[in-house]
């Protein structure tokens, strides 16, 4: 899972990131309410894990903020006990609540189930243009036609499908599909869009999966979109 901490106690922050990133989590961390609020609208997470004691902005405004536009699981995390505040926490939009000082393993534990609740809620198709992936039995068919893809192209094309109209750059894109640091000497990227291009767009005269030259790959339907730059080999 991809994982935002909010939290500004240095020794709590590092002590999650060290146990979630050993866990094989990507672990991102913010240190006050401003900038974790302006990480969780402008990233995609599967979890955010939120004190509500924070510098700048405290962790209820930020949760209602996010709330406003995204429906990502929130723990709330946090020294204050009491009712009140958790009852508060769970009406602003948390979907747990977590009292310091914690066991991690409870803390690991129910971010896994949070992960699955969201998994399980998430849909089951994803449709693009004239494109339709089934996520459960991972089949993807255009203008009626099936598409075979590997194990790899599914899980790009997955990946960009999720995020249709928001721009990747191969960096992101090698993190979310590869899970890998990325390194500006390999093309790994590059050959595995050329390939999924050929198969979704190549036979199409609407192509879907577009490059932005200088930023990265986007995947959505642009209305007689035909244009070199959209076609362009990667």
């Amino acid at each position: 899972m991809r994982v935002l901490i909010v939290e500004d106690e240095a020794k709590t922050a590092d002590y999650l990131l060290r146990g979630l990133t050993e866990q094989g989590h990507v672990v991102d961390v913010a240190r006050n309410g401003i900038d974790g609020r302006h990480a969780a609208l402008e990233n995609a997470y599967d979890v955010l894990v939120l004190d509500v004691m924070l510098p700048g902005i405290d962790g209820f405004q930020v949760l209602r903020d996010v709330r406003r536009s995204k429906d990502m699981p929130i723990l709330m995390l946090t020294a204050r006990d009491s009712v009140e505040d958790r009852v508060r926490g769970l009406q602003d939009g948390a979907d747990d609540y977590l009292v310091k000082p914690f066991s991690f393993l409870e803390l690991s534990a129910r971010l896994q189930a949070l992960g699955r609740r969201s998994r399980q809620q998430e849909a089951s198709t994803l449709t693009i243009g004239d494109m339709v992936l089934d996520l459960m039995s991972r089949k993807v068919h255009r203008g009626g036609d099936r598409i075979d893809l590997t194990a790899k192209e599914f899980s790009l094309l997955s990946t960009l499908a999720r995020r249709s109209g928001q721009v990747l750059s191969r960096t992101e894109i090698a993190e979310l599909v590869w899970d890998m640091n990325f390194d500006s000497n390999t093309n790994v990227v590059e050959v595995a869009i050329k390939r999924l291009r050929a198969k979704i767009d190549g036979p199409y005269p609407n192509k879907l999966l577009h490059t932005l030259r200088g930023m990265g790959y986007v995947l959505e339907e642009r209305q007689g979109t035909s244009s070199p730059a959209a076609s362009a080999a990667p």
